[in-house]
């Protein structure tokens, strides 16, 4: 087994930028993303299996909710350190930032954000030391881009809500304990209901044959008059506002995380092209090369100085929802061209499991998709800066 020989690029001195305990939470999941993950995460990824066995370090790490205060279990840490954490995951693989991202953003933030006490002192601790894994019901068959358009809905019966419909393309479902599931009420108006596994009428059937995180366990969400208790339901915000405030949060993280995939094929790559000797001298001595070289490190610079700042004022309560967009967008797309070209850096040696190139190539394929595609993203700067909304 290849020893993982990852260096990270830090070309304008961002460290510099950073706190003592920024560095230190980085470092730590960096170590342990050598050591955990490196080792085991292509044979997983060809086997389309999640390592279940990470999960408790994960949670060690504080990678399950970095900035839920510690009251409920979290790390109480800021946003900067949530986004280096969700970088060194994905710098592993987008699947398991996936995994994580969804625990801390779509399971553990609504519930801390819009839940009522009793709510965070069931759930939250739990969730934050990896006993309870969670996922998030937003997604539909018939609606992606547009949720507002949901029918999955549930009906007051006195005692309890009735909850009836289907969910597709989510994180975690087929382990996850609990589901925060976003459904409209007999009025139409959205709300986040908290449905437990084993509630009679819920099920959650696994998604196969993905060709993209395939290290990452994907499936669906089924309610077929599933009984909820009424203290599952969410109280503290409703309407399509809720679900796109976790959302944001999510956004965020993966802005950092495909920092954190570029960084690592950019760093094959530059082993590589300093290795691999053809006509006499490594090709990282041949113009084509260092161009492809030189743009990469050109790109990753870019977009770690753009989420620092995006980190800054998160940590400031500052930041808009169309400034976590554009960075999502350039992050992700900057990742996923970093790939490519590292791609035929490596030739033909790119296409094996033996590097983590295609690994990372293929899962940003999803990743440049969800939490909001690359187009609708455009959308949403382009009305940010017109006033005019082109999606609707």
């Amino acid at each position: 087994m290849k020893p993982d020989l990852f260096q990270a690029p830090d070309y304008y001195l961002l460290d510099e930028l950073l706190t003592d305990e920024q560095k230190m939470v980085r470092d730590a999941a960096r170590e342990w993303v050598k050591r955990e993950v490196s080792p085991i995460i292509e044979d997983y990824a060809q086997k389309a299996e999640f390592p279940k066995q990470i999960i408790q370090g994960l949670a060690d790490i504080g990678a399950f909710g970095p900035y839920i205060p510690e009251e409920y279990g979290g790390a109480g840490l800021d946003q900067i350190s949530y986004g280096l954490i969700m970088q060194e995951i994905e710098r592993g693989d987008s699947g398991v930032r996936s995994t994580a991202s969804v625990q801390s953003s779509l399971v553990m933030y609504p519930i801390w954000k819009y839940g009522n006490e009793e709510q965070r002192n069931k759930y939250l601790p739990k969730l934050a030391s990896g006993e309870f894994m969670g996922c998030f019901g937003l997604t539909e068959p018939d609606y992606g881009s547009n949720p507002g358009g949901m029918v999955t809905n549930f009906k007051d019966k006195g005692d309890h809500y009735l909850l009836n419909g289907a969910k597709m393309w989510i994180s975690n479902a087929p382990f996850a304990d609990i589901a925060v599931v976003w459904a409209k009420d007999e009025t139409g108006r959205i709300h986040g209901l908290i449905v437990e596994r084993g509630m009679e009428g819920f099920s959650t059937p696994e998604t196969h044959n993905k060709w993209s995180l395939r290290a990452s366990a994907t499936g669906e969400l089924i309610f077929d008059n599933v009984k909820v208790p009424k203290e599952n339901l969410l109280p503290n915000k409703s309407g399509l506002g809720a679900p796109l405030g976790c959302l944001d949060s999510a956004r965020y993280g993966i802005a950092w995380g495909a920092i954190g995939a570029a960084m690592d094929c950019y760093d094959t790559a530059l082993r590589y092209a300093k290795e691999r000797v053809q006509f006499d001298k490594p090709i990282a001595a041949t113009q084509l090369q260092q161009k492809k070289l030189a743009e990469m490190i050109t790109e990753i610079t870019k977009a770690q100085l753009l989420t620092w700042r995006l980190g800054v004022l998160r940590n400031e309560g500052r930041a808009t929802s169309a400034q976590i967009s554009m960075a999502k967008r350039n992050n992700v797309e900057m990742a996923i061209n970093i790939a490519r070209e590292a791609r035929q850096i490596l030739g033909g040696m790119g296409i094996t499991g033996e590097y983590s190139i295609m690994r990372h190539m293929m899962n940003l394929e999803s990743v440049i998709t969800y939490e909001g595609t690359h187009d609708i993203h455009l959308l949403i700067t382009g009305l940010d800066i017109t006033g005019h909304a082109a999606f609707k």
